[in-house]
């Protein structure tokens, strides 16, 4: 705890501090629990994503067996051609928003290729739109788990640390304030005293 001068211009400032900070954390706590559920939403979003991909995964698999043997060059048959990303705000974070997926096919010939290949891609068309889906789930749940983790640290020390070091910065100015004004009071009935026994001395004299 950080050195606090003793002094009623210092208390006034810690009072005025402490006000802040209680302004302040019930606003941090309420986005703190806004981001855990915004967390646990974006955790259901990659878990089903996740389901899509790897049940459409198994779907080609029991489809097209074949794919499992073949010798034919699948690869590019399907590949991105643009992505659109958007920005949604929640609650200060920043998060990506799938606005637009376009994807290219490319050119093959019936000739060279089975005619299975076409069911192949247009599964392929829909694994790349999953996988850009699951990409996108995952850079927003990344978003907000860290927003979250440093709201939680600003509630922490909110709560832990300023607000609990402020009171006692407190406490320890009025103590002190009070001791010397107890202090300032006990010096002037000593000093009364004196001069009233001073008085009463010059008196006996006189006499």
């Amino acid at each position: 705890m950080a050195k606090v001068a003793l002094n009623k211009s210092s208390l006034n400032k810690q009072k005025r501090s402490l006000k802040t900070y209680q302004r302040y954390l019930p606003a941090l706590e309420l986005k703190r629990q806004q981001l855990m559920l915004e967390k646990r939403k974006a955790e259901q979003a990659v878990s089903e994503a996740q389901a899509r991909v790897a049940q459409l995964r198994a779907s080609v698999e029991q489809q097209l067996p074949m794919l499992a043997h073949s010798g034919i060059r699948l690869e590019q048959l399907v590949t991105v051609a643009e992505i659109k990303l958007a920005t949604q705000n929640i609650v200060g974070c920043r998060v990506p928003l799938l606005n637009d997926l376009r994807v290219a096919l490319s050119n093959y010939s019936d000739l060279t290729h089975p005619h299975w290949v076409d069911a192949l891609v247009s599964q392929l068309q829909e694994m790349v739109r999953l996988r850009v889906e699951l990409s996108v789930s995952e850079k927003r749940l990344a978003e907000i788990s860290q927003a979250g983790r440093v709201t939680s640290q600003r509630v922490n020390l909110f709560s832990k640390v300023l607000i609990p070091n402020t009171h006692e910065a407190i406490r320890r100015i009025g103590i002190y304030l009070s001791d010397q004004d107890r202090a300032a009071v006990m010096n002037a009935k000593l000093s009364k005293q004196k001069v009233l026994a001073q008085h009463a001395q010059g008196a006996s004299n006189g006499n």
